[in-house]
């Protein structure tokens, strides 16, 4: 019999490669700038980027977030941690993300080792033979072998670029890094519990392992816990864990009976009724509870009325993505991953476009192959299985954008795991020539698209202009090439990059589906340089908020050009602006933004202190829990000398100092009060 110590280590070369091509690859990337969410979320989030290390400082950056309603502070303190060693760098926050990345990388690695170990074990992946290729006298060795080109391929994936170079989407790294020790945590002890235990009596004692049972509860409870605080799709473990048990170890309880030879053999014909109810705890329970809370919010209208879909268009195009998405993965294209995806065009109908039908056969077929695999290949029912899963919770009735690279991070190790696997079987298969070239060919493609990817990454010009060339109807596309100009241009009528502005910026405001970021750059860029303001760009910045209530980025437009007026860069018309404003407002349930935004330019431009303090109150009660409108309400009323009012508004900012966050601004704000001196001209709240 061969020794372990002879067994040749070349699984762990080819895992050490990998690392050091994933390190080559996406070296030049890091170079580059930050990129569309990771200005809210990052530059121009004071929150994460705080005077110091104290715990009301990071407290203040753990709640920060503007990206979700449960703030996601472990992502956001992480951000901070960054700061407060490096500066706002993106380098060393992108370099942050390769190593969350690699030993991602690694923990793929291991957790496809041990299910490729299930699979190919008699008795626990199957009642009959194991996975057809799979030896179980070599089944260890080979498996190493597998697991390693798994994680070489997941880690190269072109899809799973922006998980590394864009910042922001740390967000999703980092909960899946839990959700990925979770898995490794619930698989050690599944297959503990039903490893054969030569002590145990006839009886079935050997069923009784608590301790691995404890080890798979708190595997998939504590990092969904601790997932959550990065991104909420770490909620997704419970499923996960599920899916790899169902097609796996199916729900077995261990029973010893008595062998040929006296010792007990292991055979599992029992349900576990401890991993039943683990799983209707930390599963069932949740969900049930979960849909309770979000259905009704789904299904009122106005849920969707900042989106360009309905639920029902939603789900009727998320079936053609989720297609793209396999695509995407397995045979990526430039165009495909082009970062950009506001020219997809919604489904209206089952032939609306026509591939909205033929992308539901293809999944319903796909889910027919997943279960006629079952028994013959595990691993590739299980890959399909966790690909599907992982698409429940972005893909479904959620209200949010149709499309992101990002959310196949984790689906995409399930679709490497359905594919390589069959693709590496043994030379004694049928067609081992073609699988190896065709397996080989796959992974020479996505590194070298991730190589060319990430050097266009790394610089902030080369990679607008890749973007855009990669997705020319693509609005948010054109606009970043023309924003990227105007930064380059430094506001110098002269310059080049100012000539260069005018064409991409013009072609996305005229594409479908555009917001007003377009008409506010160039708006912006010509007050900046005192040329002349088109009456056509004002004319369809209007026209646009008319049309539709606005989205985030309307009201991050219209900030940007009140915040250039307050500042005294920019000479707008006024007429111009209030048309704007009141175009915005038009539409019932203003957000909270766009009345601060409003009352903003009413105190500081208008000089209309009535109307400001009207919109920021308003504000403040849409919402309520954010300090943010309550400290310019108070400063409002600073600034009239109105003590009472201040005292009172600063009693109702003081609840919402969660954990001190808020005591540099309440100290600032109670040295004012106490101090009351206004002078005349100080009532500028900039």
């Amino acid at each position: 019999m061969r020794q372990a110590s002879t067994r040749s280590p070349w699984h762990l070369w080819v895992l050490a490669a990998a690392f050091a091509v994933t390190i080559t690859v996406y070296w030049p990337g890091l170079r580059g700038g930050f990129l569309f969410d990771d200005y809210p979320n990052i530059v121009d989030n004071k929150g994460v980027q705080p005077p110091d290390a104290s715990l009301s400082s990071l407290v203040g950056a753990a709640l920060s977030s503007p990206a979700s309603d449960f703030k996601r502070p472990l992502a956001s303190l992480s951000f901070a941690a960054n700061y407060l060693i490096t500066g706002i760098d993106p380098y060393w926050m992108k370099l942050t993300n390769l190593l969350i990345h690699l030993l991602n990388g690694l923990l793929v690695f291991l957790l496809a080792r041990m299910l490729l170990h299930a699979a190919s074990t008699k008795g626990i992946a199957t009642e009959v033979d194991p996975t057809p290729g799979w030896d179980p006298a070599r089944a260890h060795e080979r498996a190493g072998g597998v697991a390693a080109l798994i994680a070489a391929g997941w880690m190269l994936l072109p899809i799973n670029l922006t998980a590394v170079l864009y910042v922001v989407q740390r967000m999703e790294s980092m909960a899946n890094l839990f959700v990925l020790l979770g898995l490794l945590g619930y698989v050690t002890g599944r297959r503990r519990m039903l490893a054969p235990d030569p002590a145990s009596s006839p009886a079935g004692r050997g069923g009784s392992r608590w301790g691995s049972f404890i080890l798979c509860g708190v595997s998939i409870t504590l990092p969904v816990a601790l997932g959550v605080l990065a991104k909420e799709t770490a909620v997704m473990l419970p499923l996960y864990a599920l899916l790899i048990e169902g097609t796996l170890f199916r729900l077995r309880k261990p029973q010893e009976v008595p062998g040929a030879s006296g010792r007990g053999e292991a055979k599992y014909p029992r349900r576990d009724p401890r991993i039943i109810g683990l799983f209707m705890l930390v599963l069932v329970l949740p969900m049930v509870v979960g849909l309770i809370w979000l259905v009704p919010g789904v299904l009122k209208p106005e849920t969707w009325a900042t989106r360009d879909f309905t639920l029902g268009t939603r789900l009727l195009s998320e079936a053609r993505i989720v297609v793209d998405y396999i695509a995407w993965t397995l045979l990526p294209t430039p165009n495909a991953l082009s970062f950009y995806h506001d020219d997809f065009r919604v489904s209206i109908g089952l032939l609306k476009p026509w591939t909205t039908l033929a992308s539901m056969f293809a999944l319903v077929a796909l889910i027919a192959l997943m279960l006629w695999l079952r028994r013959r290949h595990p691993l590739a029912t299980l890959g399909i299985a966790l690909f599907l899963g992982c698409q429940l919770l972005t893909s479904t009735i959620l209200p949010l954008e149709l499309i992101y690279e990002h959310r196949n991070y984790f689906a995409s190790f399930g679709l490497l795991l359905a594919v390589e696997p069959l693709l590496a079987l043994p030379k004694s298969f049928p067609f081992a020539l073609p699988r190896y070239t065709l397996l080989a060919g796959l992974m020479i493609c996505w590194t070298a698209l991730t190589a060319l990817t990430a050097y266009a990454w790394g610089n902030p010009l080369r990679l607008a202009e890749d973007l855009a060339a990669r997705a020319p109807d693509s609005p948010r596309a054109q606009y970043e090439l023309g924003r990227t100009y105007i930064i380059y241009s430094h506001y110098d009528p002269s310059s080049p990059f100012t000539r260069l502005a005018y064409a991409p910026l013009e072609r996305s405001a005229t594409l479908p589906d555009s917001s007003i970021l377009p008409e506010q750059a160039l708006i912006f860029m010509n007050a900046r340089m005192h040329l002349p303001l088109k009456d056509a760009w004002w004319d369809t910045l209007t026209a646009k908020l008319k049309a539709h209530k606005p989205g985030v980025q309307d009201e991050s437009s219209l900030g940007a050009l009140t915040q250039c007026v307050r500042e005294h860069r920019c000479d707008l018309p006024k007429n111009r602006m209030m048309a704007s404003f009141m175009a915005a407002l038009a539409h019932s349930d203003p957000s909270a933004r766009l009345l601060a935004t409003y009352g903003d330019y009413a105190w500081n431009v208008l000089e209309d202190h009535a109307l400001g303090e009207r919109m920021t109150e308003e504000a403040v009660k849409a919402s309520p829990n954010e300090p943010a409108y309550q400290i310019t309400l108070i400063r409002m009323l600073i600034a009239q000398d109105r003590r009472a009012d201040t005292e009172a508004a600063l009693r109702h900012l003081d609840t919402l100092n969660t954990g001190g966050r808020l005591d540099g601004n309440l100290v600032e704000l109670r040295a004012q009060v106490a101090a009351i001196s206004i002078l005349p001209g100080s009532s500028s709240l900039q």
